[in-house]
């Protein structure tokens, strides 16, 4: 098995249509279909379900695609060691994150790396933290900064940042306002407006009414942090976020309240592929994160 019949096959599961991802890769549809024949004749098994207008995986490649990430990644890392010890860092970094984390400024972190080592090509994905958690572990991604609730997936290790306590927004005529404590069953029966399945930060507040035995009726999901604290402050909802988020200028006039009970606090970490897997250029960006800006 050679590793360019992994590239390419990789590439086709990605793209879902042969010719773009020929053309991703630079060479021949005719070229590209022959090689993921030999692949399939060496491992006795149809990766694709095929039809005219688009490939999807089978079973069989289903299982290939997630080893033949960890594979690349690992021959990357690979390389990335050896150009390193020349001096040269080079390739690619992918890095995923959430919005609005308050424990790194990601975009400028991003900036001094790339400042630093001008070779190496980054590449930014924002999502929610458990695509990105999944994404780190399949190795579409090289580190990702989320806040992690639960156990994490197998082979992801989690560096810690920074913590901080979770809180309740509301508008200043909400009738709990003004209180300046509140406890989750007092929020039983508000309507809340909170960020979409898979987020950190609805995660977190799933999390804690779950762990007090309440429900919690979510009427309006969103996939961005400040469209969420507008709603709060038309009065569509109370919202529950990361204490930094208040300090934010469209927070204000909104009125905050702390939380008496014990909630599962807004962890932020680095999540980071298993050691054999980690190219050099994460360990540099590791290293600029331990740096003062």
């Amino acid at each position: 098995m050679e590793l360019r019949h992994l590239e390419h096959f990789v590439a086709v599961a990605e793209e879902g249509h042969f010719t773009r991802a020929a053309q991703r890769l630079i060479i021949s549809q005719s070229g590209l279909s022959a090689s993921i024949r030999t692949l399939e004749r060496e491992l006795g098994a149809a990766l694709f379900h095929r039809n005219t207008r688009q490939v999807s995986l089978t079973e069989a490649g289903r299982a290939l695609l997630a080893e033949s990430r960890r594979t690349l990644a690992s021959v990357e890392a690979a390389r990335e060691a050896v150009a390193a010890v020349n001096g040269l860092l080079r390739g690619t970094l992918r890095i995923g994150t959430e919005q609005c984390l308050g424990a790194v400024d990601v975009p400028r972190l991003l900036a001094r790396f790339r400042a630093a080592h001008a070779g190496v090509e980054v590449r930014l994905d924002q999502a929610g933290s458990a695509r990105l958690l999944d994404d780190v572990r399949a190795s579409v991604l090289d580190a990702a900064f989320v806040p992690v609730v639960g156990v994490p997936p197998d082979d992801v290790e989690l560096v810690p940042l920074h913590s901080e306590a979770v809180v309740a927004l509301c508008r200043p005529d909400h009738p709990l306002a003004g209180s300046g404590t509140v406890k989750l069953d007092e929020l039983h029966d508000a309507a809340f407006v909170d960020l979409q399945e898979g987020w950190g930060a609805r995660q977190a507040a799933d999390a804690a009414f779950a762990a007090a035995g309440l429900d919690r009726r979510v009427t309006m999901e969103v996939n961005d942090v400040h469209t969420l604290l507008d709603l709060v402050g038309h009065g569509l909802g109370v919202a529950l976020v990361p204490e930094h988020v208040t300090r934010k200028r469209a927070a204000q006039g909104l009125d905050v309240l702390m939380i008496e009970d014990v909630l599962p606090r807004w962890a932020v970490s680095v999540a980071l592929p298993a050691a054999e897997r980690r190219g050099v250029a994460v360990d540099r960006l590791l290293e600029l994160l331990g740096q003062p800006a």
